[in-house]
């Protein structure tokens, strides 16, 4: 039995107030290592499968203050661990990969980065806060790293590639991260937050992101010249005629206490006004909480696909085919029991106000691969306050993957290296004894 629920249990919460004050202290005089730290990996952003300076500079940080580093785990993954004797084994994620954009802060160290891309040259930003991420990663080794008298177990930093792309956690699952390196009692995780203000976080239980997927509509047709429409069997009609029918599924076949969004991002067909194609191709993003309603969208997404078809009267080779890949980013659930001691533990680092209720977004985050394995490893992904009173006083909240966004390194700093020092504190020494 994970130890988080026999303190459930016994109701035992160990306060730190002998190691508060060296906690805090020591995460006071380091803000201006992790600040430096911090601007540097913003102004050196790299995409996704190509973080090899990030890993490379991540892993000789943790190697100068004691923690034992395996690189390559993953593609350019990373995993620091630190032994210090019986205890639970924590795991602690950052994503390090950037996104290919433009930064148009004005930052004084904003990136100038620039990589070829799809066949262009693009710049790259981390317009998503993983530099953040991994300051306030590399803030937390190194301040549990200080204070290993005060507590026992192992901690499991792990330094992920390619969340952007909905890769990284898989990739170093299936390197054998939990078999080579151990299965983790707890995992912890982060994110940045454009709309909450720096020295707060916010957290809820459950479902909290959504499972991610990327399915593609193929529709054949029978092409002729956009002058005689009815020698065709138009797949630009029949295209849009499901477009809007797929607009019933959340509305009509998904109960109105479920959670659903299916968009349609893309439309692909045709080269030129008076030529009608012989096919279109939809691109959909679809984000659920439940997998049953995941499967019955699949269904319907069919049947609506196929139906549409008959009714226009193609034959039946050329029936629309719906792909649906089977790789996906599951939803984040965060641990309830985990989350009720987790936000107590805040409150006391942070002070009741700033620990918000966040309620749960259709976004996606692989750190929820790490939860979602046959080990049922208890998780959790909470979100970190960026900005500052007076942005949102003035409205001015450019959103994550905006070109405008940056989080205010020192106060989201602190606040982030806190919380997490003093969660694995807790979780450290009450499983310790």
């Amino acid at each position: 039995m994970h130890f988080i629920y026999s303190l459930l249990l016994t109701g035992s919460l160990i306060q730190l107030s002998g190691t508060i004050n060296t906690i805090e202290d020591y995460i006071a005089s380091d803000l201006d290592y992790l600040v430096a730290f911090y601007k540097d990996i913003h102004q050196h952003p790299e995409i996704s499968l190509q973080e090899e300076r990030t890993a490379g500079i991540l892993a000789g940080e943790l190697k100068k203050v004691g923690y034992e580093v395996t690189e390559g785990v993953g593609g350019f993954g990373i995993v620091g661990m630190l032994n210090n004797g019986d205890g639970p084994l924590i795991l602690y994620r950052t994503d390090m990969d950037a996104l290919p954009m433009y930064e148009k802060t004005g930052l004084d160290y904003q990136s100038q980065e620039m990589i070829m891309y799809n066949g262009a040259e693009v710049g790259t930003m981390h317009s998503c806060g993983h530099d953040m991420h991994m300051a306030t990663w590399l803030g937390t080794a190194r301040a549990m790293a200080s204070v290993k008298d005060q507590w026992s177990g192992t901690l499991m930093l792990i330094g992920q590639p390619a969340e952007e792309i909905g890769a990284g956690a898989k990739m170093m699952l299936n390197a054998g991260l939990y078999e080579r390196f151990g299965v983790p009692d707890y995992g912890l995780g982060l994110h940045c937050n454009p709309t909450i203000k720096a020295g707060r976080i916010g957290i809820s239980e459950g479902f909290t992101m959504a499972n991610t997927e990327t399915i593609d509509i193929a529709i054949k047709g029978i092409g002729a010249h956009g002058a005689s429409p009815h020698m065709s069997i138009d797949p630009v009609v029949i295209a849009s005629m499901i477009v809007m029918e797929i607009q019933t599924i959340v509305s009509r076949n998904i109960k109105p206490i479920e959670d659903a969004v299916i968009t349609v991002g893309a439309i692909k067909g045709g080269t030129k006004h008076n030529i009608i194609p012989d096919e279109v191709t939809l691109q959909l993003t679809v984000r659920t909480y439940k997998e049953e309603v995941r499967l019955l969208i699949h269904k319907r997404l069919k049947e609506i696909a196929r139906g549409t078809a008959i009714a226009a009267g193609l034959p039946e080779e050329l029936m629309p085919e719906v792909i649906i890949p089977n790789d996906f980013t599951p939803a984040n659930y965060n641990d309830p029991e985990f989350t009720s001691l987790f936000s107590d533990w805040a409150r006391a680092a942070i002070g009741d106000e700033n620990v918000v209720y966040a309620e749960p977004q259709m976004v996606g985050e692989d750190f929820a691969c790490y939860g979602r394995t046959e080990h049922d490893v208890p998780t959790i992904l909470y979100w970190l306050g960026t900005v500052t009173q007076e942005k949102i006083d003035q409205g001015e909240l450019p959103g994550l993957h905006s070109p405008y966004y940056f989080p205010e390194p020192r106060e989201s700093l602190r606040t982030g290296v806190t919380v997490n020092s003093r969660v694995l504190m807790q979780l450290l020494k009450n499983s310790g004894g």
